[in-house]
């Protein structure tokens, strides 16, 4: 999972096989730890809404949003948070790094 933020938004692109756990009910995380704080975002493929978890956690639920990602004809879903203040772009990347 590569995450970027620009502004208000972040964006988030998932390869394959990432999609290919969210499909199967698992949840992607990406974490950044360091001495006295840190950062995650987590996908949670069975949950609905955005929350933010404490800690410099962001969890996004794609629950609702979960079937048009996986749709072969969509390149990605966007989702906003928090009345609107935060917008996430989660794309689908299928040029797998695992295959390079």
């Amino acid at each position: 999972m590569k995450v970027r933020f620009a502004g208000r938004t972040v964006r988030v692109r998932i390869d394959d096989l990432e999609a290919d756990m969210l499909l199967l009910g698992k949840p992607l995380e990406l974490r950044l730890d360091w001495p006295g704080g840190g950062w995650s975002l987590r996908l949670e493929p069975q949950q609905s809404g955005v929350q933010a978890a404490g800690g410099g956690a962001l969890v996004v639920g794609l629950a609702d949003a979960l079937k048009t990602l996986l749709d072969p004809l969509e390149e990605g879903v966007s989702l906003d948070a928090f009345g609107g203040d935060l917008k996430f772009r989660i794309e689908k990347d299928f040029r797998p790094e695992h295959l390079v």
